[in-house]
């Protein structure tokens, strides 16, 4: 179980903190659109303050090639203050001399957030003379972002060679949650796979399978399973290098596996396309599958009843055209109603149970699709690793 230092287990009074968030939010027309990942950083930036600590924020947005305006941090500090109903002040750097004068110039209960990480590139190459200037900043480093604990980079894991490295509020609410599913998960512990491939989640899907009573399988990787039974999947995505694959995991794991058995088919990606519902061995040629069939979500429903821990990782089809998100929806709303403990790994999961309006509803919705994911297959996350032992 979760076994590193958090903000409360150490002195941060007077001191100045540097905390890594996961800011990594939608910009649209110069203001911050969905804003559930700064939510979620609210209670360690609260706590801080509430210890009089001097908090310097840092943050990657995007995938910046150098300095690129539309990717800087200046309204999500807007954004902040707002949420925090006091000033953020913000500065266009992230290290160099105006970062060092902004930073040795806050006071206790004040707030700076520094500009995008990524707008150097030693950034992702976590080079060490980076995170020693970044670490010069500060006393204390908290990270707060799970969502980029899966990567090595200067602010996530090379600053914390230089202060005393705690876990935030944020970090230790996933890794509590992740960690009960992978070291002493309840039973029944039914496990939902979606998305695109099999070969993107196979070591998930080894890991899980050591660990769940079932797995449910939808989106486009159940083609893969179907197909290496031998059915005909139309024009419909299917790994042909990973049906040896699917075959042995399906071998390996018998009734354990539930794939779907109906599916909505359209001839081509778009909304105004025409709609069949199919059983999954009557794919048509030039058809492709794009969503779970009512069939499949019914006995999906039935499968989750009396769980008493549910991860949900991936959609079950094209969600992001209406037509083709039924399925997914039927799922978050079927997960919103379980009497169990209930995880959804971030990215489209997450957006999806969001979309379905029950986000309230689930025990844990995870900020971080692929920190979640590498947690589930049992890797080690570098941004909690190098965090101080209790």
């Amino acid at each position: 179980m979760f076994n590193k230092k958090t903000i409360r287990d150490i002195d941060l009074a007077g001191k100045r903190v540097l905390v890594r968030v996961d800011f990594n939010v939608p910009i649209k027309n110069g203001a911050v659109s969905d804003d559930i990942r700064i939510r979620e950083s609210i209670p360690t930036i609260r706590y801080l303050l509430d210890q009089r600590a001097a908090i310097v924020l840092c943050s990657h947005l995007g995938r910046p090639k150098g300095v690129t305006p539309e990717f800087s941090l200046q309204p999500v500090a807007n954004h902040l203050g707002k949420m925090l109903g006091r000033p953020v002040a913000f500065v266009a750097e992230t290290i160099g001399p105006k970062a060092q004068a902004a930073a040795a110039a806050l006071k206790p209960g004040e707030v700076l957030v520094l500009e995008n990480t990524r707008f150097y590139d030693q950034e992702t190459k976590n080079e060490p003379g980076f995170s020693k200037e970044l670490a010069s900043l500060a006393e204390v480093y908290v990270n707060d972002a799970f969502g980029s604990a899966h990567r090595a980079h200067a602010s996530t894991e090379g600053v914390a060679h230089f202060l005393p490295a705690v876990a935030g509020f944020l970090m230790e609410k996933e890794l509590e949650y992740l960690g009960k599913a992978m070291s002493d998960p309840e039973h029944p512990f039914i496990a939902i796979l979606g998305g695109a491939k099999v070969s993107d989640k196979i070591e998930v899907v080894h890991s899980l399978l050591s660990r769940v009573d079932r797995l449910l399988v939808g989106g486009g990787m159940a083609n893969t399973f179907l197909a290496s039974q031998g059915l005909f999947m139309g024009d419909s995505l299917v790994e042909k290098e990973a049906l040896e694959m699917a075959s042995g995991l399906l071998q390996q794991a018998g009734e354990r596996i539930q794939l779907p058995t109906d599916a909505v088919i359209a001839e081509a990606m778009t909304a105004e396309s025409e709609r069949r519902v199919v059983p999954v061995k009557s794919v048509p040629a030039g058809w492709r599958i794009l969503d779970i069939g009512p069939e499949t979500v019914e006995a999906f429903r039935k499968s989750l009843q009396g769980a008493r821990l549910v991860v949900w990782n991936g959609p079950m089809g094209v969600f992001e055209i209406a037509p083709f998100a039924e399925g997914t929806t039927a799922i978050a709303c079927a997960l919103a109603g379980l009497k169990a403990t209930t995880i959804v790994g971030g990215g489209d999961s997450a957006a999806a149970v969001a979309q379905a309006g029950v986000a309230d509803r689930i025990s844990h919705v995870s900020t971080g699709g692929g920190a979640s994911l590498e947690f589930l297959e049992g890797k080690t996350l570098p941004g909690v690793a190098a965090l101080l032992n209790r």
